[in-house]
């Protein structure tokens, strides 16, 4: 049973150019629960995804119509702030992108441009961040090597940890851990179930068995459109639409 919605979305279209890529989106994100949206490549999840927190405005050719709301906030609206919108909303990529500066300024460099800047403070977020992405004890005593020393599967813990720094309400997550090995990828997805308790997030993926030991909530979509979304077992146990069970079982061409 899922209760309380985080996000909704309207009648949501969008184009690029000429091309149609969302198709009449209707979906309600539930609070404080990982939703996987789930599908072949190139069915729209990323677009999706990325028009939560309007980084679809980055392209000047896409056109978009509907509304989603985080609670009464219509995110599309015109007058929408969009640097506070991408504070509520932070988006983790499919490979990680820490800024080119220590371990320690990563952390704190949010913390900064608003006007938190007291060393002692500081230096307890960083902790506190870190701890909550179990990276603390792996970097305690070099907070002020680079980043890039770090390996791919801590950079993206570090990425996440900068992420919740600036506060969030959402945590936004693309393909996540495409890029991880295999014991780097069940750490963030670990990560993931331990954060959604405070915070909502919405992931994309494909991969089907990353869906399954993650999803509370699912949302399919293929060619542009949702066909089917609802509770994890309703959707990997009692799938309704003829293209998900397609999908669900292995028999997707």
């Amino acid at each position: 049973m899922i209760n309380g919605t985080k996000i909704n979305i309207e009648d949501l279209n969008l184009y690029i150019g000429k091309k149609h890529i969302l198709k009449d989106i209707n979906v309600k994100i539930p609070e404080k629960k990982l939703t996987v949206i789930l599908g072949p490549s190139g069915c729209g999840k990323t677009t999706l995804l990325k028009s939560l927190n309007r980084l679809t405005d980055l392209y000047p050719e896409v056109k978009t119509q509907g509304k989603i709301f985080n609670g009464t906030d219509d995110i599309l609206h015109p007058n929408t702030e969009i640097t506070e919108l991408r504070k509520k909303m932070g988006l983790l990529a499919q490979s990680p992108y820490p800024l080119p500066m220590s371990i320690y300024d990563n952390i704190t460099y949010g913390l900064r441009i608003s006007g938190r800047r007291k060393k002692r403070y500081l230096n307890k977020r960083v902790e506190y961040y870190l701890r909550q992405v179990s990276l603390w004890e792996e970097v305690k005593d070099r907070l002020k090597d680079p980043a890039s020393a770090l390996s791919i599967g801590q950079q993206q813990r570090l990425c996440l940890a900068r992420g919740l720094s600036v506060d969030p309400e959402i945590i936004l997550a693309d393909e996540p851990t495409s890029a991880l090995d295999p014991v780097s990828s069940r750490e963030i997805e670990e990560l993931f179930l331990k954060l959604k308790q405070r915070y909502t997030i919405v992931m994309v993926t494909h991969i089907l068995r990353q869906a399954r030991r993650v999803a509370d909530y699912v949302i399919f979509m293929y060619l542009g459109e949702i066909i089917e979304h609802g509770t994890a077992e309703q959707i990997f146990e009692h799938p309704q639409n003829p293209i998900t069970k397609s999908y669900i079982k292995g028999t997707y061409s």
